[in-house]
């Protein structure tokens, strides 16, 4: 007859919150390291890293404005725009990754959306300039992916 699975001691469950502390803490260290390595690398990498950045501002944003903290969710916004721009300046000039960029823009626009309908009317502007920043940059990224098609086509 099998035994019956032990009950996790205090300690392990102590090791295993302590675990998710840690965890936690290192994921707002990792937005800025993300920042320290998308300045040093290959043009290759700012694509991803780029997106990377914005979608951890993203989050960054929504949880403090929810806590009140729109001075600083202010500034993550801003970041969300102009990683998504570098992304998109990255992948534009090597000619890769321009759908995968496109598409995490227009889901990060589409949260921006519902993030916007949730703020007080003071909170708003900046979100909606972001908002028309990151379609600017889906538009470019389209043209970039479909704009040569055109010109083919003119021919």
């Amino acid at each position: 007859m099998p035994q019956p699975a032990s009950r996790p001691s205090a300690f392990t469950a102590l090791l295993i919150v302590v675990a998710f502390s840690f965890t936690s803490a290192a994921k707002d260290e990792t937005v800025d390291e993300l920042k320290a390595h998308f300045e040093s690398a290959h043009v290759e990498e700012r694509a991803e890293l780029g997106i990377k950045i914005a979608q951890a501002q993203l989050g960054n944003a929504d949880k403090l404005y929810i806590s009140g903290d729109a001075a600083r969710a202010r500034a993550a916004v801003d970041d969300i725009a102009s990683y998504s721009e570098k992304a998109r300046d990255a992948a534009t000039e090597t000619n890769k990754h321009l759908k995968n960029v496109e598409i995490a823009v227009r889901k990060m626009a589409e949260k921006l959306r519902d993030i916007k309908r949730t703020l007080a009317f003071d909170d708003q502007p900046p979100v909606e300039q972001a908002i028309r920043r990151l379609e600017n940059v889906r538009t470019s990224l389209l043209k970039a992916m479909f704009g040569n098609d055109e010109k083919k086509q003119k021919k």
